[in-house]
Order: C-alpha cells, then sequence, then structure tokens
C-alpha cells in the first residue's frame, strides 16, 4: 500500500472509530495522526515534522522519547505490573517521600490518575475533613472565572468557564465563582497593585455574604491557564492566603499545569510564597507518558481522618490511582528534571521567549503577553485602544499558519464566549535554544504576516 493510501486507509478508520477531545466534528479537515515523538518535536503519519510548543496538553516537560522513562516503566511492569494502594507497594512510597522533599513540607500524599481526579480527591476530603473537626456547615467552595479544574462533576462545578459547561449541567452543588485578577482588563485608573486586593477581596467578600461557617475551601491555580493566561501580583496571592486563614478556610492550590518545574519553581506558588493546605497535581509529574496524579494534603489536615468512629476514614479509592509502573515512571521523571536542572532551565527558557517575543508588544493585534516561568499566554485583540478581542476564526487561522511553518502552539479555547483569543505556549523544558529561536522565530513571521 502507498503512503497515501496508507493515510487516507488510517483516517476513514480513524473517523469510524475515534472520538476526538474538544473538536468539533469537521469532514473536511482530518485530525492530525502522530506517530512518532523526540525531544521537543513530533511527526505525523505523512512525515511532516513539528515543534511542539505546546508539550502535548501542557505535560511533556522531558520531552518526547525519553527511553530511561520507558525502561522504568517496562522493568516494574516485569517486577510487579499493578496492586491497588488499598494496600501498597515500593514505588508509591519512594514517590510520596519524593515529592514530599519537592514541596518543602509535610504532606500525605493521595495517589489518582488525572488532574480531575485529583481535584475530586481533594474537595471530598476537605468536606469529611470539617465535618470532623466540629464545621458540619462547611461545604462550598470558591473559585474563579475562567479558571479550568477539570471534567468530572465536581471539577466542572469548580471550573469558571461557562462554554464547558454548556448542556452538562446542572453539576455539583456548592461552587461558587469570583472574578479572576485579570490586570490586563482592570478598570481605568486603578494600579495592578490595588486592582489585584480587590479581586483577593471579593473572595472574602463572598465568603461573608455567604456566610463563613459554610465555606470550606478557596481552589486555584498560581496563574489561570488554560483560561487565558491569568498571572496574578505577588499581593494577590498573599491576601487570599490571610483571608483563608481569617475564617478557618482551606487554600488548595491547583498544580497540574504549573507545577513540577513548569514555573521555574518546583511547584507554582512557591513563586508567591504561600502553604497551601492541599496541592494537587498531574500533567508534567510523568511528563505525560502514563496517568498519574497526586492530592498532597498537610499533613495536620491528614490527622482528622485517624478516629477509629464509624465513616471516619477516607472511603474514596481510584483502581489505576498510583500503580506501580507510573510511580517508578514518575521517579524516573524527576530524576531527570534534577539531574539535567529543567526547573532552573525552565526559568531561563522563559526569560529568553519573553525577550524574543517582547517586539511583539507593538504590533496591532497584540493586547498582552504574559509569562509565568516556561508559560506565556498572548491575548490577541482587533483595538489595542478597546481591548476588543480578535474573533475566533482570525485566532484560528494564527494557529493554522503556525503549524504550516511546523509550529503548533494553542489557546484559551472552549471557555467564555467571546474571550477565546489567548494564543498560548507551553514548550518541553528540555527545549534547546535552538528549539526557542525556532519557536519565537517562526511565530513573529506568521504574526508580521496578519
Amino acid at each position: 500500500m502507498s503512503l497515501k493510501n496508507e493515510v487516507v486507509d488510517v483516517i476513514a478508520k480513524d473517523r469510524k472509530y475515534l472520538w476526538h477531545a474538544m473538536s468539533p466534528y469537521n469532514e473536511q479537515v482530518p485530525p492530525m495522526v502522530v506517530t512518532e515523538g523526540k525531544g521537543s518535536w513530533i511527526t505525523d503519519l505523512n512525515g511532516n515534522r513539528y515543534l511542539d510548543a505546546m508539550s502535548g496538553l501542557w505535560c511533556v516537560n522531558v520531552g518526547y522519547g525519553r527511553e530511561e522513562m520507558a525502561k522504568a516503566a517496562y522493568d516494574q511492569l516485569v517486577t510487579m505490573p499493578y496492586y491497588p494502594l488499598s494496600q501498597s507497594h515500593l514505588p508509591a512510597i519512594k514517590l510520596a517521600e519524593k515529592l514530599n522533599e519537592w514541596l518543602e513540607d509535610d504532606y500525605v500524599i493521595f495517589f489518582s490518575n488525572s488532574g480531575s481526579d485529583a481535584n475530586e480527591t481533594a474537595f471530598k476530603i476537605v468536606r469529611q475533613y470539617h465535618q470532623q473537626t466540629g464545621n458540619p456547615n462547611k461545604y462550598k467552595f470558591v473559585s474563579r472565572y475562567r479558571a479550568y479544574h477539570g471534567n468530572s462533576m465536581g471539577a466542572l462545578a469548580a471550573t469558571g468557564q461557562a462554554q464547558r459547561k454548556y448542556k452538562y449541567e446542572p453539576l455539583g452543588g456548592g461552587f461558587l465563582h469570583v472574578r479572576p485578577p485579570d490586570s490586563y482588563r482592570r478598570p481605568e485608573g486603578i494600579s495592578v497593585e490595588e486592582f489585584n486586593l480587590q479581586c483577593a477581596r471579593d473572595i472574602e467578600q463572598t465568603i461573608i455574604w455567604e456566610g463563613k461557617e459554610t465555606i470550606a475551601a478557596v481552589i486555584m491555580e498560581p496563574v489561570i491557564t488554560g483560561g487565558g493566561m491569568i498571572v496574578p501580583h505577588q499581593i494577590y496571592l498573599d491576601e487570599v492566603q490571610q483571608i483563608c486563614k481569617r475564617h478557618n478556610v482551606l487554600l488548595i492550590i491547583d498544580e497540574v499545569i504549573c507545577g513540577v518545574g513548569r514555573s521555574g519553581r518546583k511547584f507554582g506558588h512557591m513563586n508567591y510564597n504561600v502553604k497551601p493546605d492541599i496541592v494537587t497535581m498531574a500533567k508534567g509529574l510523568t511528563s505525560g507518558y502514563l496517568p498519574l496524579s497526586a492530592t498532597a494534603v498537610r499533613k495536620d489536615i491528614y490527622e482528622a481522618f485517624k478516629s477509629q468512629e464509624d465513616y471516619s476514614h477516607l472511603r474514596h479509592v481510584n483502581t489505576f490511582g498510583g500503580t506501580p509502573a507510573a510511580c517508578a515512571l514518575a521517579l524516573k521523571n524527576l530524576e531527570i528534571m534534577e539531574r539535567e536542572n529543567l526547573v532552573e532551565r525552565a526559568r531561563d527558557l522563559g526569560e529568553s521567549l519573553e525577550a524574543g517575543m517582547a517586539e511583539l508588544r507593538e504590533h496591532p493585534l497584540v493586547g498582552d503577553i504574559r509569562t509565568f516561568g516556561f508559560l506565556m499566554g498572548i491575548e490577541v485583540v482587533q483595538d489595542k485602544a478597546t481591548k476588543e478581542p480578535l474573533p475566533l476564526a482570525q485566532v484560528n487561522k494564527i494557529i493554522g499558519e503556525c503549524k504550516a511553518k511546523g509550529l503548533i502552539i494553542g489557546k484559551n479555547g472552549d471557555t467564555v464566549a467571546g474571550f477565546n483569543n489567548v494564543l498560548t505556549f507551553s514548550p518541553p523544558l528540555s527545549c534547546t535554544d535552538e528549539d526557542l529561536d525556532f519557536i519565537i522565530t517562526t511565530f513573529k513571521a506568521v504574526m508580521y504576516n496578519q
């Protein structure tokens, strides 16, 4: 069979048997069938190569094609492929210990499969914790509009993106939302610091209006990533932490994207000097090589589950959460990151990416450029004065032209109507200097052609 016929056959089977995530059906545009990855680059069925500046789905932190990662999983699969964590196994114990080292604090770790799972676990732990510490009415969670926390019914309820929820509601109850610290779209005549303080105090106002005796926790990413790369000022998270302490409200920090080195620190919240009660993580924990997530719970919260009374233990289970192979692979992933100084490398790459893109701030379609470690969001607008978002068709055109030149970038798709206009970058932390130069020069070439 010729390559052309093989491609036609594969695409036909794809359309017959496979349901794609986040993709409207389009008979005219076939899916990209990826066959190989190495470093920052992927190759499709037609032999086309692309630099993946989104690390898959924000997750391939150490890059594609790491044989030692595959070998770590293989060796563990041969030794012991599976056992549930209703009991224990050595890779899980070692990884939990390692994560405490990376978190630089004292946590107990519950393993799951995905970021959604990790956040669902956190919600159940928080509600049960308050029940068992004399606050049975604390059941509500405060999140932010534009934030994403997962696709399961509770995690989606915590999500502040109306387009992700439409036709799936009603979702889990008890989730409240406040405005995000979107400094780019702050009212005129107010400083970034004051605006961020106001946004933080919106959380406190919500706690008071709802009744502080009913508020269980606040959940937030250090930076709203998939919702548009909204980066808060330092003062924001300082204030949020103090608000939580004042009202006996737990602070859940969602590190699913920002964690595991992506921010230029081991975890994103470390850039803001906060001490979360619960930390959730996934994606970069295994660099996407196998499914694994974790919910890290501060030790004193865990103590409330040690009672021998009926129903006092956590009655939550995840069949595939923390499988031996996934844990062994995650340990190898963290070893690689330490050996190659990829956390520090993420900080340096982020600074270089920001410097390389800086001239685009003057581009007529660029409203704002926001970075956090080796993450970037470029908000594109059709009018710099009014900040009116660029129409989605033009946003997609930019993405398509980048792909035609061999560069994969993303956007904040299906979030809030009219505001899916932020182009996103989350390249592997293992990017070479040449890779980074390709990202910058290719993207700028596309933008200057608009």
